[in-house]
């Protein structure tokens, strides 16, 4: 039999007729390796039958061929971590892969209208809301639920796996979705959480990184070095994993020539009922101001279109080419300071006010890291000054657009599925 290990550059001879641990030592590289009826698993180092996580076994004959089904599954918290999946499933689909879509909500919604022509199943929701501005108190309450739903998403995972044979799995915050029967890849832009509590920031960090381990990679959406947008949430002294790789922003929005038809565009996405009140305090002040705006509401139930004002258009959700057009006619943008609406903003080149959701404090970081270097401007949600916020703007530098490389990623997925 003729095999090729993961991590290895040469190929080895060997035979399998044992049912115990087996070594064989050639003129190539050596390969070890162990059996059971149905499968011959490679590994490096030493077999130790402790070692758990640590050690990643691999079926004889899982890498002699390009993975060809691929499942992407996105966590449904606000659109953004769907809006960052959207090139690596177009990126899949032109090289050759079976894609099939997963998650829940609205997010399930923008996928499918996104992706009409692909299969999409729905994943147990995690039904994540924020009543109040404290991040402890608002994941405390729900942390019984959230566990639940990880552990009924691994089980549908795992059922996933074995009715669609699927070989791949892109997880985009879905701590659940992995399986040990394929490559297992988590896309995060959060390798250090922020917990305003330093005792339950240690132990939150703890618990994250046990969670990391049943990943064979993690993808972070960044650039490793500087300048970057993820700032200490990603970038830190610690040495990290070599399972950890830097794969460059991911954005399904671009630059072209667009004439200027609005002079805001606010993208509204996020847990509610935080959505909905910022929506109705952005409203109110809009409506007395005169400039023209556009609200792009994150609401994906219904394709809904209309007037509040003559100055004011509201549309309920756009998919990505409709969504590129009004972002790039407009002046300027007002949006979440979420960390997929900042890599949209690095590719339109565009100046923006940020508005983090009360409570997550990974959003409340990042618009004072990047409002800090004066790319934009910050408010909270219990001050917003629209006007003086707008103003404000011309003091701003904004990212320059394709200042990061959105396509950088395409490499590091090649490589992955192995064409």
């Amino acid at each position: 039999m003729r095999a090729i290990a993961f991590g290895f550059e040469q190929a080895a001879t060997f035979q399998y007729n044992h049912t115990d641990h087996q070594q064989k030592k050639g003129d190539t590289p050596q390969v070890n390796f162990f059996h059971n009826q149905k499968s011959v698993y490679f590994y490096k180092g030493e077999y130790s039958p402790n070692a758990g996580t640590a050690t990643k076994f691999y079926p004889a004959g899982f890498l002699l061929s390009a993975l060809k089904r691929i499942l992407v599954a996105p966590l449904n918290w606000g659109l953004g971590h769907v809006a960052r999946c959207i090139p690596i499933i177009r990126a899949l689909e032109q090289m050759g892969a079976s894609v099939t879509l997963a998650s829940d909500g609205a997010a399930l919604n923008l996928l499918k209208a996104e992706c009409p022509h692909l299969p999409a199943v729905e994943l147990p929701s995690y039904r994540i809301r924020y009543e109040s501005t404290n991040m402890i108190r608002n994941i405390a309450w729900q942390l019984p639920r959230i566990s639940y739903a990880i552990r009924a998403e691994q089980w549908a995972t795992e059922r996933l796996v074995r009715e669609h044979g699927i070989e791949g799995i892109v997880s985009d915050n879905r701590y659940g979705c992995f399986s040990a029967r394929t490559k297992c890849v988590l896309l995060t832009h959060q390798l250090r959480l922020q917990v305003p509590n330093a005792v339950l920031e240690w132990v939150a960090n703890r618990v994250l990184r046990l969670a990391l381990t049943k990943f064979d990679n993690v993808w972070v959406p960044d650039a490793q070095g500087t300048p970057n947008l993820s700032g200490k949430l990603s970038h830190f002294q610690e040495p990290l994993s070599s399972r950890v790789q830097f794969i460059g922003p991911l954005t399904r929005l671009q630059k072209y020539e667009r004439s200027q038809e609005y002079d805001v565009a606010v993208v509204l996405s996020g847990p509610e009922p935080q959505r909905s009140i910022l929506e109705q305090r952005l409203l109110e002040q809009a409506m007395t101001l005169p400039r023209k705006f556009i609200f792009i509401q994150g609401k994906t139930q219904s394709r809904e279109h209309y007037f509040v004002s003559e100055n004011v258009e509201v549309v309920s959700y756009l998919t990505s080419k409709d969504l590129n057009d009004v972002l790039l006619a407009s002046k300027v943008l007002i949006c979440r300071s979420g960390y997929s609406s900042i890599m949209d903003l690095t590719a339109l080149g565009k100046k923006a006010l940020l508005i983090p959701t009360p409570g997550q404090t990974e959003q409340e970081y990042l618009a004072q890291y990047l409002a800090e270097q004066q790319l934009f401007l910050s408010q909270h949600q219990d001050a917003i000054d629209l006007e003086s916020g707008l103003n404000g703007l011309s003091k701003t530098y904004g990212f320059r657009a394709g200042q990061f490389h959105s396509g950088a990623f395409e490499e590091t997925l090649k490589a992955w599925i192995g064409v």
